[in-house]
């Protein structure tokens, strides 16, 4: 790509509290071989409450070839964050990051050259899923992130296949995608970005994932965030399912399904003893799987920790998920 034929990008950022994280971020997309003086950033900021302002105001300070700033998020959601962003900045092309990550420095150049090679709509690639921290329980998370017995197929987590697919973390497109589909569904507070994709292809585009395009991600450092992330995140995969139900995949099925046949077949062993039986054959079997995935992930990392912390993570991944999808349906 010529370098005058480098469209001019808006990389825009939701954030809230991450004075812990934006800097790393910030040096990502410094380091980025996309031509700065073609780029603006902007970061959509929640209200926080720690010294993440003063981080990114440092920042910008002493990397003046950025054009780097900060607006208003008062709604405080991702999707309104994104939006604010998108209606603040200038850029031919939009291109969102996330505070939590890292983009490696050819990120931005090979998103665009993607996008104007006209291979998708929107154009993303694959998650580098790392550890918030250094402790057991982290490390496990940060492995079961990016397992397919954790993750399902959800591609952009471990494929090293390039093709199209229905959904990308993040994404890179055109502004003028929003003039053909709209802005991101602020009704929605998580599965906003696969809703935005949804609409993508029902207009008759196309998303493109390329795991040459990488970003790492650094995922939750505890059960409880892991549990309260996944619990959000089923909750509102069922309000988006419930407009396009027609996008269901079994990746998202299963967890909900899982939860009822245990929840429902305990309470038919109560007056039917016998059904208990195959209560404790279905969690056996469940148990197993996720444990000798545990230990064949153990010995492939040499990380011994991974035989209890793997499946303690995948358990909090499928049970809250499904916990969150089903408290969304009897909650309508």
């Amino acid at each position: 790509m010529l370098a005058e034929s480098f469209p001019t990008v808006s990389v825009i950022v939701p954030c809230l509290n991450e004075s812990k994280r934006i800097r790393l971020l910030l040096d990502a997309i410094a380091a980025q071989t996309y031509p700065l003086e073609k780029l603006d950033i902007t970061i959509a900021d929640g209200g926080s409450t720690d010294n993440t302002r003063e981080v990114v105001t440092n920042f910008a300070s002493s990397n003046p070839l950025l054009q780097i700033k900060i607006i208003e998020n008062p709604s405080v959601t991702i999707p309104s964050a994104l939006n604010r962003a998108i209606q603040s900045s200038t850029g031919e092309v939009i291109l969102r990051l996330d505070a939590h990550s890292a983009p490696m420095p050819d990120y931005i150049t090979l998103s665009v050259e993607a996008l104007v090679q006209g291979k998708g709509d929107n154009v993303g690639g694959i998650w580098i899923i790392k550890q918030s921290k250094s402790d057991w329980i982290s490390r496990a998370i940060s492995v079961a992130a990016a397992n397919p017995i954790g993750v399902g197929n959800a591609r952009y987590r471990y494929t090293d296949h390039a093709g199209y697919v229905d959904t990308v973390p993040f994404g890179c497109f055109y502004r003028r995608l929003i003039d053909r589909i709209g802005m991101f569904d602020e009704t929605l507070l998580t599965n906003e970005d696969y809703e935005f994709n949804t609409r993508v292809r029902n207009a008759g585009g196309k998303i493109w994932l390329d795991p040459a395009i990488q970003c790492v991600y650094y995922s939750r450092d505890s059960l409880t965030k892991l549990i309260k992330q996944y619990y959000r995140y089923g909750f509102w995969k069922y309000k988006m399912l419930k407009r396009y139900p027609k996008t269901i995949l079994w990746r998202q099925a299963l967890p909900p399904l899982f939860l009822l046949s245990l929840i429902f077949g305990s309470l038919i062993s109560l007056v039917y003893a016998p059904f208990f039986i195959m209560v404790e054959l279905e969690l056996l079997v469940y148990l197993l799987c996720i444990v000798a995935a545990g230990i064949y992930e153990a010995v492939r990392k040499k990380d011994a920790a991974l035989i209890t912390g793997f499946p303690l993570a995948v358990v909090s991944m499928h049970f809250s998920w499904g916990a969150g999808f089903l408290v969304s349906i009897f909650l309508k």
